[in-house]
């Protein structure tokens, strides 16, 4: 998810070059969207990677 978060966020700044304005809104808005995603889902595997190492004693 982490990797098409960076290619819409590279695909923004080239249209963002070329001029493409809306196209370059559209691309960064959508790797906002998906680098939050994985952010979320980063923190929510940590925190029961976390908790599941603690019960098992490890």
């Amino acid at each position: 998810m982490l990797y098409w978060a960076l290619v819409f966020l590279v695909v923004a700044i080239i249209a963002a070059i070329f001029g493409f304005g809306g196209v370059a809104v559209a691309a960064a808005g959508i790797a906002k969207l998906l680098f939050f995603i994985f952010l979320v889902v980063f923190i929510i595997t940590l925190i029961t990677g976390l908790t599941r190492r603690g019960r098992t004693g490890v």
